[in-house]
């Protein structure tokens, strides 16, 4: 692999985390639940856009039928 000497290593990990945490420390809680609305917020729209393009394939069914 060509780019295996750029993959970080478990201690590299450790050793990011520790910096986030004392950079982010106090903020770290509320970005998370930040980041959680918009996942949440994410999959409500997906799910909103399934649901319509079902709902435009059912209608478009109908029309065909009552040809």
């Amino acid at each position: 692999m060509i780019f295996g000497f750029l993959t970080p290593g478990p201690y590299q990990l450790i050793i990011l985390a520790i910096i986030v945490l004392l950079l982010f420390g106090k903020r770290l809680p509320d970005t998370m639940r930040s980041l959680g609305r918009s996942i949440t917020e994410f999959k409500k729209g997906v799910k909103e856009g399934e649901d319509e393009i079902a709902e435009d394939r059912n209608l478009d069914e109908q029309d065909k039928h009552a040809e």
